[in-house]
């Protein structure tokens, strides 16, 4: 997989400081998410490009982030007991428009919803769960920034899992590099894969997903 990196220095001059925005890599066709699972899940996952195998399980729900540093945050950097494998997968861009489309708030949001119950009924019809937490710099500081997860279950993560993906690097070597420099406080050193914020055409998607204007 062809990643692009850039400083962390330098990106964070373009993020912005503050709301609710989908920072990720992505192209025409893809967009990269990341995951941190266990050795035995991860590198069956390298190994098929999709996945699978007696570890993976497809009745839990599973995380995906656009995120680097909020999957590093999660992770530990690779230290937490079973996510030492970090996992930079890349989905068609198409899927993920359709993640967008079927997510629900796993919290009521009256801005969102008529009410509580519709909101109650949206949530168990659905199999995709969106949640908005507070972003972190490399040292694990909270930021007010907040970052995207999606949380996919049932035939979604069927589908994600066998047919959505469309390549999958282990780039766990990549991230114990970095670790290193964040552990010495050398940021001048520190490169992160690069994001930018994600575009969302429709102003009634980015409305439900309480995404924030850049104005």
């Amino acid at each position: 997989m062809s990643l692009l990196y850039e400083a962390y220095g330098s990106q964070i001059k373009r993020w912005p400081p503050s709301g609710r925005h989908i920072l990720a890599q992505y192209d025409e066709q893809s967009i990269i998410v990341y995951q941190a699972y266990s050795p035995a899940i991860g590198h069956f996952a390298t190994r098929h490009g999709y996945f699978g195998g007696d570890g993976f399980s497809f009745t839990r729900m599973s995380w995906i982030k656009t995120n680097f540093l909020w999957m590093m945050y999660r992770s530990g950097w690779g230290t937490k007991e079973g996510q030492e494998v970090t996992l930079a997968v890349r989905l068609k861009r198409s899927a993920f428009a359709t993640l967008l489309e079927l997510a629900v708030h796993t919290q009521y949001i009256p801005a969102v919803y008529p009410d509580e119950e519709a909101w109650q009924e949206q949530l168990h019809r659905t199999s995709v769960r969106l949640q908005w937490d507070p972003d972190h710099d490399p040292v694990g500081t909270k930021l007010e920034r907040r970052a995207i997860q999606l949380g996919l279950g049932g035939d979604i993560l069927k589908h994600y899992a066998h047919e959505w993906i469309m390549e999958i690097d282990d780039i766990s070597p990549f991230v114990q590099q970095q670790a290193e420099y964040v552990r010495t406080k050398i940021f001048a050193h520190l490169t992160t894969p690069y994001e930018a914020v994600y575009p969302l055409p429709h102003p009634e998607l980015a409305r439900k997903l309480l995404l924030s204007s850049l104005e």
